[in-house]
C-alpha cells in the first residue's frame, strides 16, 4: 500500500478551497452545514484539528478529528476518488488516532449513513466494529429535523 508520497499536515488557511472541493466531490457535505463553518470551528480549538494529506500540492486526503476528553470522533474523512486505493485512507485514518492517542484519548468513534456500503467496507479492512447505538439529536435553533 504506497502512501509515502502523502505528506499530511494540519489544514492552514490557504487549503480551505481544496478541502471543500474534496469533500464535494466525495459527497460529504450537506444543505445544512457549511462546510466552510464545520473546518473554521474544527480548526479553532485545542479538542479538534483537521489533517490534510497532500501530494506535492494537490488536497488529496481529509480527516476532521476531535475529542470530548474521553472519545475521539472522526469526520469528514475522505480520499479524492483518482487516488483511492493507494493507502491515503489508511493513512489519514491512522494519522487521526495518533493524535488522539497524543491526547490521552483511548477510543474512537464515527458516524456512517446506512447506505454508504462503501465506507462500511474501508472501516472494517481498518478493524472497526459495527456498534449497536440509536443516535438521538435536535437542532438547537428550533429548525424541523433533518435526514
Amino acid at each position: 500500500m504506497p502512501s509515502s508520497n502523502l505528506d499530511i499536515t494540519t489544514a492552514e488557511d490557504a487549503d480551505e478551497a481544496g478541502i471543500v472541493a474534496l469533500w464535494e466531490r466525495c459527497e460529504l457535505t450537506r444543505p445544512w452545514n457549511d462546510p466552510r463553518d464545520d473546518l473554521a470551528r474544527a480548526r479553532k480549538g485545542p479538542e479538534s484539528a483537521v489533517l490534510v494529506g497532500r501530494d506535492q500540492q494537490s488536497v488529496l486526503a481529509t480527516v476532521m478529528v476531535g475529542h470530548d476528553g474521553h472519545r475521539g470522533w472522526l469526520y469528514y474523512v475522505a480520499v479524492d476518488p483518482d487516488h483511492r486505493k493507494n493507502g491515503y485512507g489508511r493513512a489519514i485514518v491512522t494519522a487521526a488516532e495518533d493524535w488522539l492517542r497524543t491526547r490521552g484519548v483511548e477510543k474512537v468513534q464515527l458516524l456512517i449513513r446506512p447506505e454508504n456500503t462503501q465506507a462500511q467496507a474501508f472501516y472494517e479492512t481498518l478493524d472497526y466494529d459495527e456498534q449497536p447505538r440509536l443516535m438521538y439529536a435536535r437542532w438547537l435553533d428550533g429548525r424541523e429535523p433533518t435526514p
